[in-house]
């Protein structure tokens, strides 16, 4: 069976996309840890990050850096972390958060954004992508 991140690249579930390109695509997460929190993955559903082959993963890396400096150039932020945890969906994800603080990068906090900040947001980013 498809994961949620499988539906969301084949369009059968929206998404407020980011960056895409043949291999990879960036979106904002639905439940932020911080505004701007994005999720990039590979196309090719993989369980686990250390599963890909050695060539996918260095391109999601540089796919992944140059969405984080988009993020960098659209939300006021001292740095975007990256995590990558894995256990919520069996999609290899890389998360990037604008972080301010620590707390940030908890996965415990989260921010409430409405579809209009939500739009804007995705909009932001993707003009500096």
């Amino acid at each position: 069976m498809a994961s949620i991140f499988s539906k969301i690249v084949a369009g059968e579930i929206p998404s407020y996309k980011i960056a895409e390109d043949d291999k990879f695509y960036a979106f904002l997460d639905v439940n932020p840890n911080a505004k701007g929190h994005t999720l990039c993955i590979p196309k090719k559903e993989v369980d686990k990050i250390f599963d890909l082959d050695e060539e996918t993963y260095m391109e999601l890396m540089r796919f992944s850096r140059k969405v984080a400096k988009a993020i960098e150039k659209s939300i006021p932020c001292k740095r975007v972390g990256m995590a990558v945890i894995g256990l919520e969906v069996p999609h290899v994800h890389v998360h990037l958060i604008p972080l301010q603080r620590m707390e940030d990068a908890s996965f415990k906090t989260k921010v409430k954004m409405n579809e209009e900040e939500m739009k804007a947001t995705c909009e932001a980013i993707r003009s500096n992508f």
